[in-house]
């Protein structure tokens, strides 16, 4: 919980130092004003896929709401194993970061962890650009728009992720994949 109120901080003030409205932004994640005002006051967890929208749109980084950082580097990122920067969510996905350091980043790079859960319902989400999955360990439903596809280890699969679609571990236990956002 601690993590998303210091997000829905630095949300606020990036939103505040680039003099964009609160209904701008709102317009920009897909979302209604009273939405993004609970995002900004730390009251609801702020998707992934609206973070990437408001970096993309207004060009800053989504490292520096994530951790309060700024990338630095612009050789190479180096992540050692658990070191990445985690995007603990309330909700059943937990993303680690592998590349926040590095500069102008043309893709975003997690590792995810999928939580198995009784309702069978799956949320959906869209962002602009394109996903690659691919499966680790676990099984792993992935619904993109109509299409339902059951990934395996080894397996995996690339969107537009502008295009609805969510994840779902299978069988009770724990699903985790490698996400890369461009």
């Amino acid at each position: 919980m601690e993590q998303i109120i210091e997000i829905a901080h630095r949300l606020r003030e990036m939103r505040e130092a680039l003099e964009i409205s609160q209904e701008r932004a709102a317009l920009t994640c897909g979302v209604t004003i009273e939405e993004y005002e609970r995002y900004e006051n730390g009251e609801r967890d702020i998707p992934v896929s609206a973070l990437h929208r408001l970096a993309r749109h207004y060009g800053f980084d989504i490292s520096a709401l994530l951790t309060g950082e700024t990338p630095h580097v612009h050789t190479y990122s180096l992540t050692r194993k658990g070191k990445g920067i985690v995007v603990k969510r309330r909700s059943l996905y937990n993303y680690e970061s592998l590349a926040s350091t590095f500069m102008n980043r043309k893709a975003d790079p997690y590792f995810v962890i999928v939580e198995p859960k009784e309702d069978p319902e799956i949320t959906f989400n869209s962002h602009p650009g394109q996903e690659f999955n691919y499966v680790l360990e676990g099984q792993l439903k992935v619904c993109i728009g109509e299409n339902e596809l059951i990934l395996n280890p080894g397996d995996s699969v690339y969107f537009d992720s502008a295009i609805p679609h969510g994840m779902q571990a299978m069988n009770c236990r724990v699903a985790r994949f490698l996400a890369v956002i461009l």
